[in-house]
Order: C-alpha cells, then structure tokens, then sequence
C-alpha cells in the first residue's frame, strides 16, 4: 500500500491534520482517527475543539451523504465505528475539563419497529455535539419510555420509526406523557424516513428532524430556549 506511506499524520499543520481527520472518519478508518486525536492532545488542542471542529464536523458530512444516498449504511457504520474510537479517548477528558455539557437525551426506537441505523447516527452525533444521550434501543413500548424518562430525567426524548405502520405509536406515547402530566417537561424530537413536519405537529412533537445534523441543530436550539425560560420564570 504504497498510500499509506504517503501521509505522516504527525509532520501535518492543525489545518491539514484535521482535513485528514475528516476523509479519515468518511473512510471508516478508526485507528488513524485515534492517533490523529493523540496528536491533536500533544500540540494543546482542548478535547472539546477536537471533538466539534474534527470530528462532529467530519460526522456531519458522514451525515448529510448519507441523506442524499452517496453513502450507504455500511458506511456510515464504520464512520461512526471510527468517530467511536476517537470519543473514546475524549470522553474521559471532557468529563475533567468540565467541557460544557449541553443536555441529556433519552432516545429509542418505537414498539415494533426494529431499524436503528438512524436512531444510532443521532445518538452518535448527539454525543459528539456534547450532550449525554442515553440509547433504550428498539421496539420500546410506551412503559420502557415513561420508566426511562422518570429515572434519568433528560431535557429531550428522541423517538425513532422507519415504517409508516409504527409511526402513529410515536403518539401513542406523546398522549401517555400528556394524560401523566408529563408532556411539558421534556422536549420531544421525532424521525424517521416516512415522517414528515406535518406528522410531528399532528403527534404533537416539538420538531421532526430529517437527519442527524438536524436532530443536533434542533436539539441545541430547544435546549437553550428551555434553560432561557427556565432562568427568565
């Protein structure tokens, strides 16, 4: 492989290293994403730069081909697979450093539905956007999700469903949260290939989001608001 020896990733500028770091994610290749968040370490970079300008970036563009069908499940796997090792030499250290923490989600996949590639890519990127994601898995029933939520007390409940026969259970536990009492204290996100906006406002969701980089962007967005008026009341 005479490709590999072309790219020294310690003789790279930041600059260059990271550009390397984000064709390295799309490719799947998890030991140079390791090395290359060692070296990135070594020259001071803080793990939560490494994380948001390297990584969640390069899972981003991950996220968006995968949207627009150039990249496969497969893939996406062994991108998140490799975005995996790279997190897990930074989680520990952005635990220390107090790295601000932008909310904890509780996130599953409907009662009989048993498709988690999606819902594995937001928690995934949720992760690396600094929130604490708590993954129930799939074919959750409405009992998994309240018992789920009254223990970890999250700000966001993700829900996930890939078949059209599964997404009206998404409202079957919107309506459980709402006769508990439940149903202002969480913000609820909702995907899904068959979903669309029209659906998440009749289910009575905060906000469908097409993809993972929406669920992040939506879910920053939510987040602040809700500590905004929790601060201002």
């Amino acid at each position: 492989m005479s490709d590999e020896e072309e790219i020294i990733l310690s003789d790279l500028s930041d600059d260059e290293l990271v550009e390397q770091m984000m064709d390295d994610l799309y490719d799947g290749m998890r030991e140079e994403i390791e090395e290359a968040v060692g070296i990135l370490l070594e020259r001071g970079w803080t793990p939560y730069d490494i994380l948001t300008k390297a990584l969640v970036a390069g899972m981003t563009i991950v996220g968006h081909d995968f949207r627009d069908g150039i990249l496969f499940v497969p893939e996406v796997l062994l991108a998140a697979n490799a975005m995996k090792g790279g997190m897990a030499i930074l989680k520990p250290l952005l635990v220390e450093t107090g790295a601000p923490r932008m909310g904890k989600m509780v996130i599953g996949t409907v009662k009989g539905d048993i498709h988690d590639i999606g819902k594995n890519l937001v928690a995934m990127m949720m992760e690396g956007a600094g929130f604490e994601v708590v993954d129930m898995g799939i074919n959750n029933p409405v009992e998994a999700y309240l018992e789920t939520l009254e223990s970890e007390q999250p700000d966001i409940l993700g829900m996930s469903a890939l078949l059209t026969t599964t997404m009206p259970y998404m409202k079957v536990v919107i309506d459980a949260l709402n006769a508990k009492g439940m149903r202002d204290d969480y913000i609820v996100l909702v995907g899904g290939a068959p979903l669309n906006e029209e659906f998440g406002r009749a289910i009575g969701a905060d906000a469908y989001c097409r993809d993972a980089a929406v669920a992040v962007e939506t879910a920053k967005t939510l987040v602040a608001r809700k500590h905004n008026q929790m601060s201002a009341g």
